[in-house]
């Protein structure tokens, strides 16, 4: 086998580890997918009256304000997948299973690669389940073209 073929095996294998992880302690994923869904459903239906007011005259009504929080409260659920992704390396880190794997005969960066994928997946899983109930409370896209909000998808 290639160098290359190698270090995309060992990758794949420390994703199936993250993705193990995940299904064992099921409380990090629902943390990670429903807090920002009760943020935005907080911000919207608790908050949503007087943090209107503040987006100018007339406050816009509850359409402008989810127009306006939804952007917010899908940036934290990126930066909480991140922040997710920190801990568990942390965590390898502190308990020695990255020592253990230095000794083995894996790619090195494959362990963080692997981190970074399921953190990607989480966030993506994050992403449409926010993006969800923002388009069943209200939330309309209308100011931009398709292209344009496939590009902030991309870019988020």
């Amino acid at each position: 086998m290639s160098t290359l073929a190698l270090a995309v095996r060992d990758s794949r294998t420390m994703l199936r580890r993250n993705l193990l992880h995940a299904r064992r302690y099921p409380s990090l994923t629902l943390n990670l997918l429903l807090t920002p869904v009760m943020l935005l459903l907080l911000f919207v239906y608790i908050f949503g009256n007087t943090m209107s007011a503040g987006l100018g005259p007339g406050g816009g009504g509850r359409s402008a304000y989810i127009a306006y929080v939804v952007p917010g409260i899908l940036l934290m659920t990126i930066g909480s997948s991140v922040i997710g992704a920190a801990v568990s390396v942390a965590t390898d880190m502190n308990e020695g299973i990255i020592a253990r794997f230095r000794t083995m005969a894996i790619h090195r960066p494959s362990v963080l690669i692997g981190h970074v994928t399921g953190s990607v997946l989480q966030s993506v899983a994050g992403v449409v389940l926010v993006g969800a109930v923002a388009l069943a409370i209200g939330f309309r896209p209308t100011h931009a073209t398709a292209p344009e909000w496939l590009a902030a998808l991309a870019l988020i």
